[in-house]
């Protein structure tokens, strides 16, 4: 089958992007550029075409993509989304997160996240690397604190995916549910000043760091170092708030 042509006397702008490579960088552009919903949620296919001035095709074949690569995530009725779909189990948490203080989790992150650093140290590629830097380069690019929790979550799920450990990930899971709540939003956010956040990303950068050098020992031991000190920064805000 031949395929259909545009006519060369329709004028460029009017003519839609069909090759799933141009495609593919004009939504990593939008990616790049922010200014999405704080969930981020990409627009609907339909709008996406008409925004971008791109092919319905084309577009699903650069989605496909971005999927693939672990940029975007789709649930049945719900969109697409940058980052990393949520884990079923992690539902698991909405029975006891009105119960679960901010250290507690704290304390529980300490417990399993530094393990699945070091997992991930053995187990990343080249391009789950490339992922990873990406995703330390959004927190740090981000000015507001809510997106800035967001692109934070997708760093550290990424990080137990690329674990491939299906219980410690479960755990992970239900860590990740509870750190959505409302209570851990308001109290992570007090604790992220503008020199907070500098030692987060260079914090995030030595993970990362490790994680590409395949050096386990250190991706555990950045990892607890990063963890230890939200720790203590959220223990410094309750002690403030009961004096």
């Amino acid at each position: 089958m031949t395929a259909t042509r545009m006519p060369k006397n329709v004028p460029l702008y009017l003519r839609k992007a069909e090759n799933a490579s141009e495609v593919l960088a004009q939504v990593r552009h939008l990616i790049e550029a922010g200014g999405l919903p704080a969930d981020g949620k990409l627009p609907t296919e339909r709008d996406l075409s008409v925004q971008l001035n791109v092919g319905r095709r084309g577009l699903r074949r650069a989605l496909d993509a971005l999927e693939a690569e672990g940029l975007i995530w789709r649930r049945q009725g719900k969109g697409t989304f940058i980052g990393q779909p949520p884990d079923p189990t992690g539902k698991l948490a909405a029975s006891i997160s009105a119960e679960v203080d901010p250290l507690s989790v704290m304390e529980a992150r300490l417990c399993i996240e530094p393990e699945l650093a070091a997992l991930c140290a053995l187990r990343a590629k080249s391009e789950d690397v490339a992922r990873l830097r990406v995703l330390v380069e959004r927190i740090d690019q981000t000015s507001d604190a809510e997106s800035a929790e967001l692109w934070d979550g997708s760093l550290h799920r990424l990080i137990a995916r690329i674990a491939g450990n299906p219980i410690l990930l479960t755990a992970f899971s239900l860590l990740d549910e509870v750190r959505s709540s409302q209570n851990w939003q308001d109290e992570r956010d007090r604790a992220r000043s503008p020199a907070q956040r500098q030692l987060y990303t260079r914090q995030h950068q030595s993970i990362v760091t490790a994680i590409a050098d395949q050096d386990a020992d250190a991706a555990r031991a950045h990892m607890r170092d990063h963890l230890s000190h939200l720790s203590r920064s959220l223990q410094v805000l309750r002690e403030k708030d009961a004096s």
